[in-house]
């Protein structure tokens, strides 16, 4: 069975409920199900993460290099901009990494356009909302 990790960074626990004209009203639990489901759906197993804690994240990430993990979907927030140590844990990881982000990141205040992690990233999704994640796993699934 293939293995996908997803990590939610900093402040997603919060979503539904926080700024949702940017973000949603989806609930991370409701993202992380509809995930569930449909990678169930292909046979594949995932893992839903989410920390407010980069080393946690970095953790997740180093584990993922020795579990089987074939592919991460990150939303990094604000790490995105601004954690190089992430950017190193997931250089270190061999399998293909997706970064997704709810909001369209380049419409946003200017520290918000680059992302330390998209040096690493196979692939960057922003703007969709919550069909981001599902983009990014149709696209691990689907090898594209």
């Amino acid at each position: 069975m293939h293995k996908v990790l997803v990590l939610h960074g900093p402040n997603l626990n919060l979503l539904g409920t926080r700024q949702p004209e940017i973000y949603g009203r989806e609930t991370l639990a409701d993202i992380d199900d509809a995930l569930r489901a449909k990678a169930a759906d292909h046979g594949w197993a995932i893992e839903c993460r989410q920390s407010n804690h980069e080393g946690e994240l970095i953790d997740a990430i180093h584990a993922a290099r020795l579990d089987g993990t074939g592919a991460i979907i990150i939303n990094p927030a604000a790490y995105t901009h601004t954690s190089v140590a992430i950017l190193d844990a997931l250089n270190a990881f061999d399998g293909r990494v997706i970064e997704v982000h709810l909001s369209n990141v380049h419409k946003r205040e200017s520290f918000r356009h680059h992302s330390y992690v998209s040096l690493r990233a196979d692939g960057v999704i922003a703007g969709l909302g919550s069909r981001g994640y599902h983009a990014a796993l149709e696209a691990v699934m689907g090898g594209g």
